[in-house]
């Protein structure tokens, strides 16, 4: 079976992953306002689960034969997001979270499932549907949130 493809996919991912661990630290770590202890917590409890998906997807790609990326370089080539460019004010903060958790939904949904399925890696695509079903829930609070302001 070649599974060079899918791995591409993975590696892209976990590198996007990579990304967007950063940026909520950095956010959890600059947000200011009257919102902060509220969104303080939820980056942190974001970036907390996005470490515990890093390891996920790279196991995965272990499990596949490949070899994840391991290196900052290499992730910061390979991702499609973008480093954090908000500047530390929440609704700017919030905005980019949900344009980055929708390109992942995006990218997760037209490439990455529809590949797992061609190469018939059904464990590769119950990951990766799980993976975007938590990055819709992300989707669905911070749109709430949005609503609250």
């Amino acid at each position: 079976m070649d599974n060079q493809k899918l791995i591409y996919f993975l590696n892209q991912l976990l590198s996007n992953y990579f990304v967007m661990y950063v940026k909520l630290h950095r956010y959890h770590w600059f947000v200011q306002g009257r919102h902060f202890f509220q969104l303080h917590q939820t980056f942190e409890d974001m970036y907390k689960q996005f470490a515990s998906e890093l390891d996920e997807i790279a196991e995965r790609i272990l499990m596949i034969e490949g070899k994840p990326l391991a290196v900052m370089s290499k992730f910061l080539k390979e991702a499609t997001l973008e480093e954090a460019t908000a500047d530390d004010k929440e609704n700017e903060m919030i905005a980019q979270l949900l344009n980055d958790y929708r390109q992942l939904i995006k990218e997760i949904r037209e490439t990455g499932v529809p590949v797992a399925l061609e190469q018939q890696d059904e464990p590769t695509a119950d990951l990766l549907i799980n993976l975007q079903k938590q990055l819709e829930k992300y989707c669905w609070m911070l749109r709430a949130y949005q609503a609250y302001e």
